[in-house]
């Protein structure tokens, strides 16, 4: 009834992991037990295993009621009726909203020429603006909606249970890891040796010829390093605060190489965008966009690492 990813120990889980590390083994022993026994009743009565399980986790509800039922945690907002309805949406337009809004404003910022002080003034005064709206205009709408005693709409059922966490820690993900990097080194020694672009004749290479031997250097020690690093979280078989450091610093030093690079116009082959761009009429404005979304992009991708290392480490943690 336990195996991974079953009807049962996806709801146990989405029960316990809210709840005190201390609690959650109790707990989890207490919901097993309880379901198997109404399970198998249901089974006794001449229902079928999966149909006794969806009816006896459809009685028990919603599993964040449960886990505030076994915290003795009160669910009010304004009324319990809309709480987790509330706290669920809010939680998600906090995480998509004020990241999409500052990153506009700090893109629009630079597309201006403004500095970075200006650019990362303006993205937390509009960010701080845009997290107080979306909590007040939210929490007003259910406000609302409990005063006028409409419904949502929105009910519980065993579909909703979310999948087991993926951890970062399974085999296939190590060796994905290893391929997309390994693939990486040898794209870079292609460009650097044949040239990557082509133009009809010789190819040329994307990346600046000056970054031969020492900058391809620095790159590969960050690649070796990142190798290592999903070597050793297989090896744990979780993500750790070490871990989570040790990716973080990774990404940032990379994120500083590249960036620095680029602004000083020793990333990119000149040659590619001449051929590129230049050659075609792209210039002025036009490239200064584009080497900003360039640096935009080398910022965003290693912030994405550094946030799902750290997402990975919390979920190892609550296990």
């Amino acid at each position: 009834m336990t195996t991974t990813n079953t009807l049962t120990e996806r709801y146990i889980s989405a029960t316990i992991r809210s709840l005190q590390p201390q609690a959650q083994g109790d707990v989890r022993a207490e919901l097993e037990a309880s379901i198997a026994d109404a399970v198998e009743a249901r089974i006794e009565q001449g229902e079928a295993p999966g149909a006794a399980e969806r009816a006896v986790l459809t009685e028990l509800g919603d599993p964040g009621v449960l886990a505030a039922g076994y915290a003795d945690f009160p669910l009010h907002l304004i009324g319990p009726r809309y709480f987790l309805t509330w706290w669920r949406l809010l939680k998600l337009l906090l995480i998509i909203v004020p990241i999409c809004a500052m990153g506009g404003v700090a893109l629009g910022k630079a597309l201006d020429g403004a500095t970075v002080g200006e650019m990362i003034g303006a993205a937390v005064v509009v960010g701080i603006q845009v997290i107080v709206n979306v909590g007040f205009w939210v929490t007003l709408v259910f406000f609302i909606l409990e005063r006028a005693g409409t419904d949502t709409g929105v009910k519980w059922d065993v579909d909703q249970l979310p999948a087991q966490a993926d951890d970062g820690a399974n085999r296939s993900d190590v060796i994905a890891s290893l391929v997309m990097l390994l693939l990486g080194i040898g794209a870079v020694l292609w460009d650097v040796t044949r040239g990557f672009f082509p133009t009809g004749g010789e190819p040329i290479p994307i990346l600046h010829p000056g970054l031969w031997p020492w900058g391809i250097t620095v790159l590969f020690v960050l690649i070796a390093a990142e190798t290592l690093l999903a070597v050793a979280v297989y090896a744990r078989r979780r993500w750790t605060v070490a871990l989570s450091v040790v990716n973080t610093v990774l990404a940032v030093a990379f994120a500083v190489w590249s960036l620095t690079l680029l602004v000083r116009g020793e990333l990119i082959n000149p040659e590619f965008l001449a051929f590129s761009f230049t050659g075609n009429g792209v210039e002025g404005d036009t490239m200064r966009v584009l080497g900003i979304i360039t640096g935009a992009a080398l910022v965003a991708f290693p912030a994405w690492d550094i946030i799902d290392g750290w997402i990975k480490t919390v979920r190892a943690r609550r296990r």
